[in-house]
């Protein structure tokens, strides 16, 4: 494998090796042993965060009016389904090279092929609505535009903000994505019905040129001064870069726990509707809880990954989540009662989606000084695999009658694995060597 140097002047042969500041804070803009932060930072974050928001709304755009868009195409609600599943195989194959791209020449570069993308599929899709090959076709275009957009986020971190300041950064980040997601949910049916297919489609286009105008406009690759220890960019990286992680215990361990974490929530996700039908629960109460899995998501989102930068630990809130997340989707499993549902679907969705953007930083670091964009594409990958997987498990395994019983016990042991393979990762290296992390200082916009 090619050597590469480091800011802080490691390489990249020696991957558990942290860097230990030398000096206390100096000043109160944040100077630490040479690295200093930017103001600038929440500027990019800003620009940033409608792009990340927008992905996931395009990803869910047909699933809330799925039996009136097979009217509309003349199709089958499954080939509608296929519009959504096409963003879980597009990001397994454009991943890597999503990441490649990134960890080689920098974020813009990344965000630049994203804001292409999504800007002109979005709005062929708009202009060609009527068409559902063509739909199709751009809906393809907008999911191979999806790792281009989110692989970059835990190297923006990097790039921008101190060590403890980075898990929230990821998590807002991804509370985007969450919310997204709600607003698909809680508005494509509404618009549908007030502009149509096409005009419906055709907006989602515009407001996908402004935010590539703003992405492109106001991000930029890093400051003058680095906030902190990152990787570097290397022109010589390959695909071998990657291959070192498998000698990272910690790092695979760590991955056995996402593939499975998050195989499991895409699963329960994709299949919510068709979990509740044996116990009588109706189409409007699966969609209640669905929408308090995602709210909860959105708070824990925000809460945990603030709390894990705010006390300088990681592990333990990755830990106790997933140990938190067996117990609620024990109940979703085997609870009848409605509101028991309900309150079980946001303690999964506040400890499941709210430590994602925490487990993902905490890759970043523990597989440090491996590209952060390459250890995130890693772990993401790897669950969408197991997402596919576990949504074929989950109808392969569903009784006559509907119920999902088995699979939802299977589920269970699954995740009780990912939490014992959480368990054995050691907490973070370079989270516990920085003097910011230490000192416990309030995150502060300076």
């Amino acid at each position: 494998m090619t050597s590469r140097t480091y800011e802080v002047g490691i390489r990249s042969d020696s991957p558990m090796t942290v860097p230990v500041a030398t000096s206390a804070a100096s000043s109160t803009h944040g100077t630490t042993a040479g690295y200093t932060t930017s103001p600038y930072r929440w500027v990019v974050l800003a620009a940033a965060i409608p792009m990340f928001a927008i992905t996931q709304m395009y990803w869910l755009t047909f699933s809330t009016i799925s039996p009136q868009a097979a009217v509309f195409y003349h199709t089958t609600p499954l080939a509608i389904a296929t519009l959504s599943m096409s963003y879980m195989i597009a990001y397994i194959i454009f991943s890597m090279p999503a990441s490649m791209l990134c960890d080689r020449k920098g974020i813009r570069a990344c965000f630049t092929v994203a804001a292409l993308l999504t800007s002109m599929f979005a709005m062929t899709r708009g202009l060609l609505y009527w068409s559902f090959p063509l739909v199709v076709l751009s809906q393809l275009g907008l999911a191979i535009a999806q790792p281009f957009v989110m692989n970059p986020l835990t190297k923006l971190a990097a790039n921008w903000f101190p060590v403890n300041q980075r898990a929230t950064v990821t998590g807002i980040g991804s509370v985007a994505g969450y919310v997204g997601i709600a607003v698909a949910t809680a508005s494509t049916p509404g618009l549908y019905q007030s502009l149509g297919m096409g005009g419906m489609l055709r907006d989602m286009g515009y407001v996908a040129i402004a935010c590539s105008l703003l992405l492109m406009v106001l991000v930029k690759e890093e400051p003058a001064v680095p906030a902190g220890p990152k990787a570097q960019r290397d022109s010589h990286f390959s695909i071998h870069d990657a291959l070192t992680l498998r000698r990272n215990h910690d790092y695979a361990l760590l991955l056995a726990a996402v593939m499975i974490a998050l195989g499991v929530f895409n699963a329960l996700l994709t299949a919510i509707s068709d979990m509740f039908v044996s116990r009588g629960m109706s189409s409007d109460q699966s969609g209640l809880i669905g929408t308090a899995i995602i709210l909860a998501g959105i708070i824990g989102g925000v809460m945990l990954p603030m709390t894990s930068d705010r006390t300088g630990r990681r592990k333990i809130f990755i830990v106790s989540s997933m140990a938190t997340a067996i117990i609620a989707i024990a109940g979703m499993a085997y609870a009848s009662s409605f509101p028991l549902l309900v309150a079980c679907g946001a303690v999964a969705g506040f400890f499941i989606m709210g430590v994602g953007p925490l487990v993902f930083e905490y890759g970043t670091e523990i597989g440090y000084p491996v590209p952060e964009s390459t250890s995130y594409g890693l772990l993401m990958g790897s669950g969408q695999i197991t997402g596919i997987l576990f949504i074929l498990l989950m109808y392969g395994l569903q009784l006559h009658n509907g119920s999902m019983i088995i699979p939802l016990s299977v589920m269970i042991v699954l995740m009780v694995a990912a939490a014992v393979a959480a368990a054995r990762v050691r907490e973070s290296a370079l989270l516990a060597s920085s003097d910011i992390a230490a000192d416990n200082q309030p995150l502060t916009a300076d």
